[in-house]
This record gives C-alpha cells, structure tokens and sequence, in this order.
C-alpha cells in the first residue's frame, strides 16, 4: 500500500476497494454493453456489473478526496440514481418501455464511469491548473464516443 501512496494513487485500503470495484465495473460494463442483449451470459454480466457499481459507489462515500463531502460524491449519488432507474425496470418490467428505458439508463451508466474514470485520472497526475480542462475535455470525448456507441447499440437492438 505505501508503494500506490507514494505515487498518488491510492491512500487507503477503502480507496483500493473502490478502485477494483471500479476496474471490475468497467470490464463488465463494456462487455454488456458491447455484447449481445437479453441471453442469460447477458444477465449474469449485467449483475456483475450492477453489484461491483453498487460497491464502488457505496464505498466512494468513505473515500475523501478533498476532507469532505465533494462534487465526486455528488456524482456517485448521480450515479447510484442512474443505475436505479436502468436495473428497475429490467426487473419490473411492469412498463411496456421498460427495455428502451433499462438500455439507456444501463448504457450511459457505463459512460459516466468512464468519464468519472478520466476524473480520477485527472486527480491523481493531472497538475490541478489544468486538472478541470483535461478532465472537462476528456469527459465530453468520451461521452461523445459513448453517445455515438450507444446509438449504434440501439439500432442493433431496434431502439433507434
């Protein structure tokens, strides 16, 4: 653990808790998202996802960056709500647009990892002079490139 503090990278055992949470989110999170939709590998994958988001979101409350409550806790309740209104109605699916709405909720939950993954990035070896532009560019890239995939996903999945 000193090793990964000395170079910034992660401070404590929480923080490394989080961090392979996160890794293991984005791996299964691209595979579902990149895979075929509604098979039980599907499913199964999605869980993974789903349990790993809700683990490293949880634990995102015991890391403190900045001494306190900061705008990358506020994203982690953003995406907690993200992950609520994708994994509901998969599992409801009381709603006749339940897939539309699980796809999409699902898809961008996955896009906004990666974009809070560029974020951590940034804090930890970006000088902060030019942390909130590298950051700032490099979410609207990814974002961008994740719009563009999700919407190639939807018209696999006729959605578009």
């Amino acid at each position: 653990m000193e090793f990964l503090e000395k170079l910034r990278i992660i401070s404590s055992w929480t923080g490394f808790f989080h961090t392979l949470m996160a890794i293991l989110a984005m791996i299964f999170g691209s595979v579902v998202l990149l895979g075929k939709k509604g098979r039980k590998k599907h499913k199964r994958r999605g869980y993974v996802y789903v349990v790993s988001m809700l683990l490293m979101n949880g634990s995102a409350f015991g890391v403190y960056n900045f001494g306190d409550f900061s705008l990358f806790h506020a994203f982690a309740v953003i995406s907690l709500i993200t992950l609520v209104l994708g994994i509901v109605p998969a599992i409801s699916k009381a709603n006749p647009k339940w897939y539309g709405r699980h796809f999409y909720f699902m898809s961008w939950s996955v896009v906004g990892l990666y974009c809070a993954f560029w974020a951590e990035i940034g804090v930890r070896l970006v000088d902060m002079r030019y942390f909130w532009w590298v950051v700032m560019l490099a979410t609207v890239l990814t974002a961008t490139c994740g719009a563009i995939i999700i919407r190639k996903e939807a018209v696999k999945v006729n959605l578009a």
